[in-house]
C-alpha cells in the first residue's frame, strides 16, 4: 500500500554516460515540460518502471539545478540489484514511462555558518544540487563550504569537472580510500552542517563519528541509496503467523515486493530505508537481520525487534508480524 502520490506521462527526452556504470537521464513531462515543477536541493522524484513484466517504482534523486522545462536523475547499474537500475539502463531517448512530482526526504538549510558536503558513489546525485546552490552564497558571505567524493576509482567520478568548476580547491575526491570522519568533523567550526549521502556503511560511519563528537544530531543529515548491507542479497526465509504465511524472498526481490505479491499490505513511501513507514515487528529471528535502513537507530537495530521491510534482509530465517488485523 503505497503513500498518496500524482503521476505524469513522461518521456526520456536524452541520456549521457557520465561513467562506466552511471547514466543520467533528462525526463521531460508529456505536456512539452509545462507540468515541470521547481525543486529544492535534495527533492527526488518516484518513477513507474517495468521491472522483469512487473511494475514497481523506484526513487531517484534530482540531479542539478533545475532548468525548469526536463527532470534530471541519474541511476547506476547495478547487476545484482532488484532490477530497477537494469530497467532504467534498457530505456531509450523517445520512451514513455510515469513519474511522481518532486518530494524532498533531505532538505538543504541556507542558514548554517559551515557546510561539509560528503557523497559515496551515486550518493553524490542530491549533493550535486546542494553544492552549486551554496557555492555562491558561500563564497559571497564568507561561510566554509567544502565537498568531500569518495569513488573506488578515478573513472566513477560522475559529475567530477561540473564539481570542480563549481567549488575548485573546495572539492577533495577520495580515490579508494576511507574518510577520516572525525577528522574532518573535529575542523568543523560550531554550528556547521554535515550533509551525507552514500552507502550504508559510510553512513554509519558517519553517524557514529559525529555521535563521538557531541555536535547537535539536528545538524546531521543524511541520505542513502538502501542497495548495500554487509551481506552479498541471498534469499531468506519469511512466516507470517497472523497470515499463515510461510514464504522465500529471492535474493532479488525485496522484503516489501515480496509480502505484497504474497497479498501483505505493507504502508511504504520512499523504499530507501528513511521514512520508516514500512517498518515491521520481528517475532523472532533464526539467523541475523542485515539492516540496511537509516530510520532505525543502532539501540533499535541491535535490539532487533522492527526492521524496515523495503530495505533490509535476512541470512536465515525471520518470523514477523503485520500490522493487519481483523475487523471485529
Amino acid at each position: 500500500m503505497k503513500a498518496n502520490a500524482s503521476w505524469t506521462d513522461a518521456v526520456i527526452e536524452s541520456f549521457e554516460d557520465l561513467t562506466p556504470t552511471v547514466r543520467e537521464f533528462r525526463i521531460r513531462p508529456a505536456d512539452g515540460g509545462q507540468s515541470v515543477q521547481r525543486h529544492e536541493p535534495g527533492s527526488h522524484l518516484q518513477v513507474q518502471l517495468l521491472v522483469d513484466g512487473k511494475p514497481e517504482l523506484r526513487s531517484y534523486s534530482l540531479v542539478g539545478e533545475p532548468d525548469g522545462q526536463t527532470y534530471r536523475i541519474a541511476v547506476k547499474r547495478l547487476d545484482d540489484g532488484r532490477g530497477g537500475s537494469r530497467a532504467m539502463w534498457r530505456l531509450a531517448a523517445g520512451d514513455r514511462l510515469q513519474l511522481s512530482g518532486p518530494r524532498n526526504h533531505f532538505p538543504l538549510d541556507f542558514n548554517a555558518p559551515a557546510y561539509l558536503l560528503v557523497a559515496g558513489g551515486i550518493g553524490i546525485t542530491p549533493l550535486l544540487g546542494m553544492a552549486q546552490a551554496l557555492a555562491g552564497r558561500c563564497a559571497q558571505s564568507g561561510r566554509s563550504l567544502r565537498m568531500l567524493y569518495g569513488v573506488r576509482s578515478e573513472s566513477e567520478l560522475a559529475y567530477g569537472q561540473t564539481l570542480q568548476a563549481c567549488l575548485g580547491e573546495r572539492l577533495q575526491a577520495a580515490i579508494d580510500a576511507r574518510i577520516d570522519f572525525a577528522a574532518e568533523i573535529a575542523a568543523l567550526p560550531p554550528g556547521a552542517q554535515m550533509y551525507v549521502c552514500g552507502p550504508v556503511p559510510m553512513l554509519d560511519a558517519a553517524r557514529h563519528a559525529w555521535e563521538a563528537s557531541g555536535r547537535p544530531v539536528t545538524d546531521l543529515r543524511y541520505e542513502t541509496f538502501g542497495n548495500s548491507g554487509r551481506y552479498a542479497p541471498q534469499a531468506f526465509r519469511v512466516l507470517i503467523p497472523r497470515h499463515a504465511l510461510d514464504i522465500t524472498v529471492p535474493a532479488g526481490c525485496s522484503l516489501l515486493d515480496a509480502l505484497e505479491q504474497a497479498g501483505v499490505e505493507a504502508v511504504s513511501d520512499c523504499k530507501r530505508g528513511e521514512c520508516g513507514l514500512c517498518t515491521l515487528d520481528v517475532l523472532a529471528v533464526d539467523g541475523e537481520i542485515d539492516h540496511r535502513d537509516v530510520f532505525l537507530s543502532e539501540h533499535e537495530k541491535q535490539q532487533n525487534t522492527r526492521l524496515c521491510a523495503c530495505v533490509s534482509r535476512v541470512v536465515g530465517s525471520v518470523t514477523l508480524d503485520s500490522s493487519y488485523r481483523p475487523d471485529c
